[in-house]
């Protein structure tokens, strides 16, 4: 491999690239674009095209793509290569300023929530100059907006780009109170670590369920899962370690400031995190990252499954978003510093999340909710589907000490001493870490747990800097018209602590007695995507979004329609998937295994007149038992799926198929999953859990 510091950015036309290509005027105009956000002018947009397909082409790139993020949850890219015919027969290589600016994808082929018809096909793609463009299999990569003919977003970037420019406003009005005139800039950062498993390709083709949707439909558990604990920051398996290898190596050459790889806790289960970067940029890369992590994949025979749950038994698959705010004087407004009790603008900041995650606790939920994610979340393997924020022992004390007027006597810190001479003392934190908090204060950052694997971080962040935008408004319109700045400011701490302190949960919330205490406290438990989706276009809701622009209330009736039918298809696809496997695959196998048996049976009588066959007949008994019993769940299970074709309603239908659909399927499975286990290894259908968790050697 070459040296990290020669091929990190290769691939990507960014601040380097654009000094060393753009006229001095050109490249100044750029980034005042870039970092103010003002209107870009044509002839500007024409000289960074023609450095951007010049510098492309030198790198082997033959075509260009405006590369956005739908509402399908994946990114879409349509390439056009640069080629432009020349009077002499040849061809020219071209690409110009409105090239780069705007394209024109089919709106009316990607989900819209019925903001476009059929017909209505026009819609365009815009430049995001504050996202580097990039090299990906012989394309120049624009990162893009999209949006419909009539304005509406059809896209996950463009409404977090507007809460980005929502929560800057906000932070700037209380920064300038605090006399931070300097300040120009309030930018929201996130690290997403990412959870993904690894098997065999072999293994995954011959299985229905993880080609169709992602994770295993049936399975028996195996003799062995993650109760040894031995798989956790364990020895990377060496094809393994070629495949991170290779990974990071690929990351590496997009910017993507890979860092951190581990095995994770279930077998099969690993782990990559990134470095932080501005939550849009964090965002594209996340989208590439699982890009990339499934092409290089199938280059070692191997798959990479992003789903939530790809195998019962075994821990699923989160995305934690370490998310902070940080001025562009490189201040985080998050960090406490070395005495927090007296850092009035940290404790106010802590204040604006406290309140937005207690008031739009519902928002956050929506944000995380798929299909998928529904199977981790309280499954005491991931955070409980009931928000909450840990905040440590002493931010705590302090929040207690401010709400009763009482002085805050600190905390020492405590050394750790190992009792061993050669190994180094080291200060203890004040605050240990709470793996089963949704929403964990982590030293200068908070750390969203709630997010599924295979999610877009946009929506959640959206959410996220939205609600803590309207929380600075709130302080700075009350702190703006204050006479006294200091009286007001510390009478508005104090009430914010004791108006939602509800929402601060610093024990296990794996506990069943948590969810009892929450709902005391009144917090929300949404458990499914069907109990909180209709919820996004609660008044409330719609207020807050509407009044910060980061969504028209046409786009968030949209997106629930969107995301509630995304749920019911899905379920759906498993369920038709679940009904083919069962009939043409491990019924016909469970059948021939009873064939063998009886004919068995039947040799044995002959050979030996009276011989003794009670296993066979025990075998073929209990699984003809069995066979009766799927073949009249699946019968029930097609029968409920037509029903819900019938529906018409998209909530009325994801209701159906919350509450009997998959109950459905969970019957089936269990009946299938019996049978498994007393079926021949040879003639079951495809790998078993054992086969696909243990099979990459």
């Amino acid at each position: 491999m070459e040296k990290v510091t020669e091929i990190f950015g290769s691939k990507v036309f960014d601040d380097r690239i654009m000094k060393a290509r753009l006229s001095s005027e050109v490249y100044q105009s750029l980034k005042k674009t870039i970092d103010e956000g003002t209107e870009l002018d044509l002839s500007v947009a024409n000289a960074v095209a023609d450095a951007m397909k010049e510098w492309a082409v030198e790198n082997g790139a033959t075509h260009f793509t405006h590369w956005f993020q739908p509402l399908t949850g994946i990114t879409a890219e349509k390439h056009d290569s640069f080629i432009s015919p020349a009077p002499d027969g040849r061809v020219i290589m071209e690409f110009s300023g409105k090239e780069l600016i705007k394209g024109e994808p089919d709106a009316s082929s990607f989900p819209s929530g019925g903001i476009r018809a059929t017909f209505e096909a026009r819609g365009y793609t815009m430049w995001d100059p504050t996202s580097y463009a990039f090299i990906k299999d012989k394309s120049l990569c624009i990162p893009t907006a999209f949006c419909s003919y009539s304005g509406e977003a059809l896209d996950k970037k463009t409404p977090l780009l507007r809460s980005m420019e929502a929560l800057n406003k906000q932070a700037l009005r209380i920064l300038k109170l605090f006399g931070n005139t300097d300040v120009k800039r309030v930018n929201t950062s996130v690290g997403p670590e990412q959870e993904y498993f690894l098997v065999d390709k072999a293994m995954f083709d011959k299985r229905k369920d993880l080609i169709y949707t992602g994770r295993t439909l049936f399975g028996a558990k195996p003799p062995k899962g993650q109760e040894m604990e031995d798989h956790y920051f364990g020895v990377i398996n060496p094809r393994v370690a070629a495949f991170m290898s290779e990974l990071n190596e690929e990351l590496w050459k997009l910017g993507i400031l890979a860092k951190t790889e581990h095995n994770e806790v279930a077998p099969a289960q690993h782990e990559l995190a990134p470095i932080y970067a501005t939550t849009n940029i964090a965002t594209d890369h996340n989208q590439l990252t699982m890009e990339i992590m499934q092409k290089v994949a199938l280059k070692h025979g191997l798959c990479c499954l992003l789903h939530e749950k790809p195998f019962a038994y075994v821990n699923g698959s989160g995305k934690h978003n370490n998310w902070s705010m940080a001025t562009d004087t490189g201040v985080n407004l998050l960090s406490p510093g070395e005495t927090p009790s007296e850092n009035a603008q940290f404790l106010l900041f802590l204040c604006a999340v406290i309140k937005a995650v207690d008031d739009y606790q519902d928002l956050l939920r929506i944000a995380v909710a798929t299909a998928s994610n529904d199977h981790r979340l309280g499954a005491n393997e991931a955070p409980p589907a009931i928000v909450s924020i840990f905040l440590g022992d002493e931010l705590t004390a302090i929040l207690e000490a401010i709400e009763q007027d009482k002085p805050y006597e600190g905390t020492e810190k405590t050394t750790i001493k190992l009792g061993v001479n050669v190994l180094p003392k080291f200060p203890r934190d004040t605050t240990d870490r709470n793996r089963t908090s949704p929403f964990a204060f982590t030293g200068n950052k908070f750390e969203f747990r709630m997010l599924g694997s295979s999610n877009s971080i946009s929506c959640a962040n959206i959410m996220l800097n939205s609600a803590v935008a309207e929380s600075l408004k709130i302080y700075a319109d009350r702190l703006e018209g204050a006479k006294d700045f200091e009286t007001t400011l510390h009478e508005m701490i104090k009430k914010t602590i004791k108006d939602h302190k509800r929402v601060l949960f610093n024990g296990n919330g794996y506990d069943e007695s948590w969810e009892r205490e929450a709902e005391k406290r009144g917090l929300l438990n949404y458990k499914t995507t069907p109990d909180c989706m209709p919820h996004s276009i609660d008044e409330k809701n719609v207020k807050m979004l509407t009044s910060h622009k980061v969504f028209t209330e046409t786009e968030l009736k949209s997106r629930c329609e969107i995301m509630l039918d995304n749920y019911c298809k899905t379920v759906i696809i498993e369920a038709s998937t679940m009904a083919d496997m069962s009939k043409r695959e491990i019924l016909p196998a469970v059948e021939a295994y009873i064939g063998e048996l009886s004919e068995i049976a039947k040799n044995k009588v002959k050979a030996f007149g009276s011989a003794n066959v009670d296993y066979e007949k025990s075998i073929v008994e209990k699984l003809s038992l069995l066979c009766t019993k799927m073949m009249l769940k699946t019968n029930e299970l097609e029968k409920e799926l037509s029903a819900i074709k019938s529906i018409g309603d998209i909530v009325k239908e994801s209701y159906e198929i919350r509450d009997k659909l998959i109950p459905l399927m969970g019957e089936l499975r269990k009946v299938a999953d019996e049978a498994e286990t007393m079926t021949a290894s040879k003639y079951w259908p495809f790998p078993t859990y054992g086969d696909l968790l243990f099979g990459v050697k």
